[in-house]
């Protein structure tokens, strides 16, 4: 009789900017065949559509009526992955407006995922604690600010722009202040979350230490 390990159905990976959940999720929803949510890309497109529009980013009426009213196309925005976008959606983010109208969408995505899938890997800032507080494994990564500004340095170097390294460093200190100050659903690990420092490792280690840790979490079933 052989023993198959039984798949999560539920991951929920939160994390600073720059600490490599992104890859680490992407990984993981191939692993283990699930759909995949970048849920910060929909605080993103929000924030997008803002400066798009021309508004403020804090005008917390103006972000909550396009939360309510975002459509897939605003996901696929060349310019989502901008700094300017980055700090629009981290302001937003604090908007409990626009997090309670995003809410809905993320948790409809995690109890039905698309594509046939049996299952959902959510990266985010608050999917363990709350968008999903009852998944399967909840993993947070994290990483000092000085690697994940070089991290964002580079990345925003590969892309063609021309950053600051000390720029990036403080642009990331204000962010990592309003993700974990914020009364609304602020950055912090969920209970019995998996925590990881990745400022030393890179994204082969990342994923071994986390598989490892799901597939101990996770009960074998006979078949």
């Amino acid at each position: 009789m052989s023993v198959q390990l039984v798949r999560p159905r539920v991951i929920a990976l939160d994390g600073p900017s720059a600490a490599g959940k992104g890859t680490l999720a992407r990984r993981l929803a191939s692993h283990y065949d699930l759909a995949h949510l970048d849920t910060g890309s929909l605080y993103r497109a929000v924030g997008r559509r803002i400066l798009r529009d021309g508004r403020d980013p804090k005008d917390a009426t103006y972000a909550a009526g396009v939360a309510a009213n975002l459509q897939p196309v605003d996901l696929k925005d060349p310019e989502l992955r901008s700094e300017a976008t980055s700090q629009a959606a981290s302001i937003v983010a604090a908007i409990p407006a626009v997090r309670a109208n995003l809410l809905a969408w993320q948790r409809e995505f995690a109890k039905a995922p698309p594509d046939g899938k049996q299952g959902v890997v959510l990266d985010g800032r608050d999917i363990g604690t709350v968008i999903c507080p009852d998944a399967d494994v909840k993993l947070f990564v994290t990483a000092s600010p000085e690697a994940r500004a070089e991290r964002r340095f580079q990345e925003l170097q590969a892309a063609g722009a021309n950053p600051i390294r000390r720029a990036v460093l403080d642009e990331m200190a204000s962010r990592d202040r309003r993700d974990s100050e914020r009364a609304t659903a602020p950055l912090l690990p969920a209970d019995g979350a998996f925590v990881l420092d990745t400022s030393d490792l890179d994204a082969d280690a990342v994923f071994d230490r986390v598989v490892a840790f799901i597939e101990s979490k996770t009960r074998p079933r006979r078949a």
